[in-house]
This record gives structure tokens, sequence and C-alpha cells, in this order.
């Protein structure tokens, strides 16, 4: 089944580094034309680079500004004729308690990670229609489960979930398939790009990501579940084990939880 992408347009939101970068590599390794973009130029012709030769073009864009997303939406569909497969993969996190948080920070995630895949879908979505395609939400375990100091994202992850969720039951009749994966704990950037109560980048991790599934295992896992199209996708033992425990035993899930993120009542990851 590795013929399964081979040929078919993808376009991936924030392919830079981190799991879309795996996913931008793993889908050209297996023949797709993919189409990424990213807020820095430099990163994007790397990436151009490493892999000339292949059907890759790219744009530099803000998901969180609808015009920078329309124009990364036109020039996929201009460079290869319409959109099979797209994954809104972008995203940013933070890591700040409410009380010491601006609204900033909280909108700033909000407009990334879920007006971005509003913005990249609906400009995609007459494409995704024709084509009977499929639209993808990374989101994360903070999308079942609130997770303190991060506020901002799990709001951000929340909506993106009950949003696709809609859409997806929308678009039954047009057989166009929505899927969200949740990647739990993975080797990224997006810790230290993190953003922290002033909206700035935190800049630093303060978890070991040497216990982490890397990039490049996580973006197997979702193109497999693209594939086999599967509803929605949580990785990791961890990730599976807070889903049930917030479904079935959510009180005990606070206590878990709180220990987990705070040492002497203060936050610590």
């Amino acid at each position: 089944m590795r013929n399964y992408f081979k040929d078919k347009v993808v376009a991936v939101t924030g392919g830079t580094e981190g799991i879309g970068k795996a996913l931008v590599e793993e889908l050209l390794q297996q023949g797709a034309k993919v189409s990424t973009c990213g807020r820095n130029h430099d990163k994007l012709y790397r990436l151009q680079a490493e892999n000339a030769g292949a059907q890759l073009i790219t744009t530099v864009a803000d998901v969180s500004h609808e015009n920078d997303c329309r124009h990364f939406i036109e020039s996929s569909i201009k460079s290869f004729g319409g959109i099979d497969i797209l994954i809104n993969n972008a995203g940013i996190s933070m890591r700040a308690l409410l009380k010491e948080t601006s609204i900033d920070t909280i909108k700033k995630v909000m407009d990334i990670n879920f007006y971005g895949a509003v913005y990249c879908t609906r400009y995609a979505l007459n494409s995704l229609i024709e084509r009977k395609g499929t639209i993808v939400g990374v989101s994360s375990i903070a999308g079942y489960r609130g997770l303190p100091g991060r506020s901002g994202y799990s709001a951000s992850k929340f909506a993106l979930q009950g949003w696709l969720e809609a859409i997806k039951t929308e678009l039954m009749n047009d057989k166009v398939h929505v899927m969200w994966v949740c990647p739990g704990f993975t080797t990224s950037n997006i810790r230290n790009a993190a953003l922290n109560k002033d909206a700035r980048s935190h800049g630093e991790s303060p978890m070991d990501e040497g216990k982490m599934m890397t990039a490049e295992e996580c973006a197997k896992h979702v193109l497999r579940a693209i594939r086999k199209k599967k509803r929605t996708l949580v990785l990791t033992f961890t990730g599976k084990r807070t889903v049930f425990m917030q479904k079935f035993f959510p009180k005990l899930a606070d206590k878990l939880v709180y220990g987990f993120f705070f040492k002497s009542g203060k936050l610590v990851k």
C-alpha cells in the first residue's frame, strides 16, 4: 500500500521542522506531490535544497493570517492542479499559568492552531470536494484533556477537534474524509517555541525529549491512519491512558494531571 500516496497532491502546513517536516519527507519518498508552507524563508529554502528533484513547492506563510493561507492554497492548486489531502499541522504551544498570562498569548495560540486550520481548509474545500479528498487536523491530547499551564493551547485543540467533528458530518455526503490525530509527546521544536506569559518564545523545553517518539515515527503512524481513513488517531501509551482516564475517571485524571505538571505547587513541565 505504499503506492497510496503516489501522485496525490498533499498540502502540509508548518512543514519546515518537527512532525511537519517528517510528513513532507515521508510523503515525497512515497511519491506524493507536496506543497508546504512556513514562516521562515531560510528553513523553506533548506527544505527545498534537501529534497532537490522532488515534486515539492514551498510558500512563505503565517497561517494566523487569512491572506497567507489563501495564497498558500491557491499556489498549491495552481502548481499541481488541485489538492487531494490537506494536513493542518502548523501549531504553537504555550507554558504559563492563566493568572500570569496576557490575553495576547492565548489569542496568538488560537489564531495559529484553530483559525489557521479554518482558513486553509475553507480555501481548499472546493478542490477537496471535487477530488473526494481528506482533511487532517494535527491535534493533541490537550484536545481531550485540558492541561495546566497550557490553557490557551488546550482551548485551541478542543476547538479544532469540535470543528473537525462538525465538518466531518457535514461532508459525509460529499465523500470527503475528515480526521484528527493526537501525537502525544513527540520530539519537535514546539516546546522550545512555546509562548510564555508575554507571547514570546520560551526558547527551551523542560521535558526530556530523549524518551519521546521521534517525529519520523509519528509521521509514519499519521500517514498510515490517513491511508486507512481512520476517524481519530491517539499515539503513545501515555496519550491513550490520558484519554481513557479523562473519559471514565475525570476526577482521578485531575489529580494525576496535577501531579504530572506541578511539583511543590509550582508548574514545572
